[in-house]
């Protein structure tokens, strides 16, 4: 059995799965996010509930919004602050007692997708998240790859692509840079870029209704995507393409973004990499922490 851990700055998640990838066990608690012993506790607590209930012990994989820095094994550039300069995976393995995976939500992602989701037995698989904020991960033959730095698909902080200058210089971001891709095409961006104080969906629904600013918010944004996620294709060239979070709902996204990359790519297209919807929504992360742990 694998448990997987999704540590959310909202709620944290735990699921449970069998040698086959179905699930066996799922709930979800609130996060304390501004607690950092609170959290350890709360994995702990997790963990010990969904064994206690099914009566075996399993492996664990932890998502986190951060990375745990090789060198000093400490988290670093989580946007759940509190998590940073900690020895996270170290804390969590001692109040557990055994030994914890623990990577970037994004990474969690792309190995979800790529194990049993919508790039299943694809070779590279660059997973985009695309909501609250904008991150990225890779993985390959179904295995996060992280690098040597543990920043591996980390695209939300490279600048926006081909900038226009009423683009320059961008709006400052948390990581203390300007004009982050986070801060243009995560759904937070997009709603202070150019929602006209309205949410993203609240924005889809008056495209959808003929709203002509509404209509070229969209295309805008849609133009913003396909920018990023050519340099993408340049220098990773996957096999595939796989959109997380709130805005991979928008299905419009998966027609009007391919040709908005094909016309971008270097020396012309077709268009080969796939461009996909992800197979298990918000639970991709969590089943991603779980297949942190091979068979």
């Amino acid at each position: 059995m694998r448990l997987g851990v999704d540590l959310g700055g909202t709620k944290t998640e735990i699921v449970a799965l069998r040698a086959d990838g179905s699930e066996a066990y799922r709930t979800r608690v609130p996060t304390p996010r501004t607690d950092y012993r609170a959290i350890i506790a709360t994995i702990a607590g997790l963990v010990a509930q969904a064994e206690a209930a099914l009566g075996e012990q399993g492996s664990l994989g932890v998502g986190i919004p951060g990375t745990v820095d090789r060198i000093t094994g400490r988290v670093k550039n989580a946007n759940t602050q509190v998590l940073n300069g900690h020895p996270f995976d170290q804390d969590l393995t001692e109040a557990l007692g055994r030994p914890v995976r623990v990577t970037n939500d994004a990474n969690c992602l792309a190995a979800s997708e790529a194990s049993d989701g919508a790039a299943a037995g694809l070779d590279v698989v660059f997973a985009v998240i695309i909501g609250t904020g904008t991150g990225g991960g890779v993985a390959l033959k179904g295995q996060v790859w992280a690098g040597p730095n543990g920043i591996g698909g980390e695209w939300g902080h490279n600048p926006l692509p081909w900038a226009t200058p009423d683009e320059l210089p961008g709006t400052p971001c948390y990581c203390g840079k300007s004009g982050c891709l986070e801060t243009w095409i995560s759904g937070t961006g997009f709603e202070l870029t150019e929602g006209r104080g309205h949410k993203a969906k609240a924005i889809a629904d008056a495209a959808s209704a003929g709203e002509a600013w509404a209509e070229a918010a969209l295309q805008t944004y849609e133009d913003r995507l396909a920018r990023a996620l050519t340099t993408v294709i340049h220098v990773l060239d996957p096999d595939a393409i796989v959109l997380g979070g709130g805005l991979s709902n928008l299905d419009r996204l998966y027609t009007n973004v391919p040709p908005r990359i094909e016309a971008l790519l270097f020396g012309g297209g077709p268009l080969r990499t796939r461009f996909l919807k992800n197979k298990h929504g918000d639970s991709s992360g969590v089943r991603g922490a779980a297949w942190l742990w091979p068979v």
